[in-house]
């Protein structure tokens, strides 16, 4: 099976903290990888490795075949890279087809009503058709979230960054968010899934990695990864179902 993604040894450190500690890992096309690993742990600092927010110290990024190690982040984001928040950043002042917009057209580089065509199929596959025409900042948080997940799948990815797009929301708004992330999956897009709500990245994920002080301290079938007695120490007794 064809990587998407490979990381050989990548290293990233800020004087004595160290945020990547030769960080090495695949992700065969079409697989969903779920990361997890306690605050501070240096995943969303993976993420910006990935995507070119930040430039590794050594090692290399390999994506879609081709070493994207010093690639500018927009160059990865027009070869198929695209993310989600933590935080959702989006034009506030813009409404969600708009916000959807300046995605397909200046990640996906489409034009005209191909680009307006893509971003409603998106919008109502994300559950925001309702809400096309609201300026961003009027949205619920479980909406923001959303838009998130819109604007990262209008630029037509080819790997999906989730960063704890889980967090903040009820247990039915959860629920609704993991059969949209599913379907999506399911679709062929292959997703990296940072989540610290564990049971929904659980019921989405092939497979699971524990990232802890930057370092991989375990990756496998995620249920055996959960039962482990060093995943369950770092997590202070977070149990999967919790």
């Amino acid at each position: 099976m064809t990587n998407i993604l490979q990381l050989n040894n990548v290293r990233k450190s800020f004087g004595a903290v160290v945020v990547a500690d030769d960080l090495t890992f695949d992700l065969p096309e079409g697989q969903a990888l779920g990361i997890i690993g306690p605050n501070g742990a240096g995943k969303t600092s993976m993420f910006n490795l990935i995507t070119g927010m930040l430039s590794a110290d050594s090692g290399q990024i390999t994506f879609d075949g081709a070493d994207i190690t010093r690639t500018s982040a927009a160059k990865r984001c027009r070869a198929g890279l695209a993310r989600s928040f933590q935080v959702p950043q989006p034009f506030s002042g813009m409404t969600v087809f708009e916000n959807a917009l300046v995605a397909a057209t200046q990640a996906a580089g489409l034009d005209g009503k191909p680009a307006d065509d893509y971003c409603l199929d998106v919008i109502e596959q994300t559950g925001l058709m309702a809400k096309a025409n609201v300026p961003a900042g009027k949205l619920t948080l479980l909406e923001r979230k959303r838009l998130e997940l819109t604007r990262a799948l209008c630029a037509k990815p080819k790997l999906l960054l989730l960063d704890e797009i889980a967090g903040g929301l009820t247990e039915a708004e959860c629920h609704s968010l993991v059969e949209t992330i599913t379907n999506i999956h399911k679709s062929g897009v292959s997703i990296v899934w940072i989540e610290h709500v564990v049971h929904a990245l659980l019921a989405v994920v092939d497979r699971l990695i524990v990232i802890d002080f930057g370092k991989k301290i375990a990756e496998g079938e995620p249920t055996a990864i959960m039962k482990s007695a060093e995943v369950q120490e770092i997590y202070l007794g977070i149990e999967a179902d919790a």
